[in-house]
């Protein structure tokens, strides 16, 4: 499997061809066991970047699928206004691609990680 779209491509679209300037979110020890929770295994990086303008939020998140990273903007169609539930799981049901069991598992821990790190950004109103 190939790109899809470009990062820059991505956010591009996200923002209707003016996106803002990118933001990080650092991964603070008390950020860093609900992520490892989340993910099954300790954060690879020390900040996450993203994109805001109002309202929209932009992120773009990689996870392991089967055996080669899955890179992905957030949020598809699957995902749109999808939120967590108090005890972490996703609010809705998510189709399955057969055969895809490893790489749809990775996507929805990242949908999961990105809900999670967009109401950290939300909460403490970082932009």
């Amino acid at each position: 499997m190939g790109v899809y779209q470009e990062p820059r491509d991505f956010i591009h679209e996200v923002f209707t061809g003016d996106p803002p300037e990118p933001a990080a979110l650092w991964i603070t020890p008390a950020l860093r066991e609900p992520i490892e929770d989340i993910l099954g295994h300790p954060p690879s990086k020390m900040r996450m970047r993203y994109w805001r303008r109002g309202d929209r939020t932009a992120w773009i998140v990689e996870e392991i699928g089967k055996e080669k990273p899955i890179t992905t903007g957030f949020f598809t169609d699957q995902f749109r206004e999808a939120a967590l539930e108090p005890d972490g799981d996703l609010d809705r049901h998510i189709d399955s691609i057969s055969g895809a069991t490893l790489s749809v598992s990775a996507i929805k821990r990242l949908a999961k990680l990105t809900l999670f790190l967009d109401s950290q950004v939300r909460r403490d109103g970082s932009a």
